[in-house]
């Protein structure tokens, strides 16, 4: 079961990533085993954190999301990520073979997956939605999603420490090219009307309207 690496990943990283490796897991599996399961935690405590507990603005009251509303973020949120890990893996694929290394799509997409699962995991933090806490634990998980990327992508791909520190890099640019590709698609969703309504007919700031 690939949710085990899970502890792994976090206790002897080096090693565990050497067992996924042997493992050579297809697309598949990768997703139906791993990806789908944990992008579903920032997408469901999204969803029930906006909905049922939302979040302050200074001393004005809580501001929440309509059920409709939340939910359609949410399953777009999910897809995203899906399709991100997904992205994220085959430009590592396709990258590979600048740095030499043989191994197939679903390597790339396994090293991408797994090096986001501090990610995923820190999505819990959005049941109880306050901005400060989230970017509190937000940024050590980023953090160790980055170190899980610097040590798999070697023992992954099979390169060098040093081939793997600049391919890493690399990939490092791609997934910020992606995540402003995100933002980007979500601001024009929103143009189009396709963004949060919130329960108050005061919008997201109401203490300025009191």
């Amino acid at each position: 079961m690939f949710l085990s690496h899970v502890w792994g990943l976090f206790a002897h990283p080096a090693q565990e990533w050497e067992d996924i490796r042997k493992e050579r897991c297809s697309i598949g599996k990768c997703y139906c085993s791993h990806v789908l399961f944990l992008a579903a935690i920032p997408a469901i405590s999204g969803f029930i954190g906006t909905t049922q507990i939302g979040w302050q603005i200074g001393t004005a009251e809580p501001v929440k999301l309509t059920v409709e509303s939340a939910l359609m973020i949410s399953i777009a949120t999910y897809v995203t990520m899906l399709v991100a890990v997904f992205s994220i893996g085959w430009m590592i694929y396709w990258m590979g073979k600048t740095y030499g290394t043989e191994q197939q799509l679903p390597q790339g997409i396994a090293l991408a997956a797994f090096s986001a699962t501090p990610m995923f995991l820190m999505g819990l933090m959005a049941l109880y939605p306050i901005p400060w806490l989230n970017m509190i634990v937000g940024m050590p998980a980023l953090a160790y999603s980055i170190y899980l990327l610097y040590t798999g992508l070697p023992i992954m791909m099979q390169v060098s420490k040093e081939q793997g520190f600049l391919f890493a890099s690399a990939v490092m640019a791609v997934g910020l090219v992606v995540l402003v590709a995100v933002m980007a698609a979500t601001v024009i969703m929103w143009g189009y009307g396709i963004g949060p309504v919130y329960t108050s007919d005061l919008g997201a700031f109401p203490h300025l309207f009191g």
